[in-house]
């Protein structure tokens, strides 16, 4: 079947956020009098939510709930400080005009939606599903299938594009097709997929552009 539809995670597939993320984690660190974590350590925690970011990015002391809360703050302080769009990403969204495309990650709509304002994304994605806008978060399939019903798009006709096993298996467990994004935050942890990306150059060789 014809591919009409692309589901894109948000961070490590269209954007790098990895600088504004651990410039949030590493001022909570040092608020806790821990020294601060170099940005590839950073990277490694990335990719299963905001709760698990901050678990692993303190791991030297307990988690409580109040560490999620501090975290988010700072990171809304910071959202857009140094956080880009991946290059050739716009190219690419602009050929997509006959494609329905829809967001599909497991940030926060509270976030998700001024960074993708303030990028100059929101134009091309009607339908934008954040961590908290289903009750279950990537890996399970509700969310990818919510995003599906919201376009009115068949998960036979559509692909879930992004860089972390969380996308893979959620996209498979929803009956769609999968594209791993090898230049992101995450890592495939051994979970098949049915296309790769090596770089952003590689998608519209994947999916042709279909400009009117």
């Amino acid at each position: 079947m014809t591919i009409d539809t692309l589901l894109f995670d948000l961070d490590g597939t269209l954007v790098d956020s990895a600088r504004d993320l651990a410039t949030a984690l590493n001022l909570l660190r040092g608020e806790r009098d821990l020294p601060p974590l170099p940005l590839e350590r950073v990277r490694a925690c990335v990719g299963d939510g905001a709760t698990l970011l901050v678990k692993r990015g303190l791991a030297e002391i307990p988690y409580e709930d109040e560490l999620l809360k501090r975290f988010l703050r700072l990171y809304g302080e910071h959202l857009l400080d140094e956080t880009t769009v991946y290059p050739g990403i716009r190219e690419f969204l602009d050929e997509q005009a006959r494609r329905k495309l829809g967001i599909v990650t497991n940030k926060p709509a509270a976030f998700t939606l001024p960074l993708l304002d303030g990028l100059d994304l929101s134009r091309y994605f009607p339908v934008i599903v954040g961590g908290d806008s289903c009750a279950e978060k990537k890996p399970h399939p509700l969310p990818v299938r919510h995003a599906l019903i919201t376009l009115g798009a068949k998960a036979a006709g559509a692909v879930m594009i992004g860089d972390h096993h969380t996308d893979l298996r959620a996209g498979a467990a929803a009956g769609v097709r999968t594209c791993f994004c090898a230049w992101g935050l995450g890592h495939h942890d051994g979970t098949p997929y049915d296309d790769h990306a090596e770089t952003p150059a590689d998608l519209p060789r994947l999916y042709p552009g279909t400009r009117p």
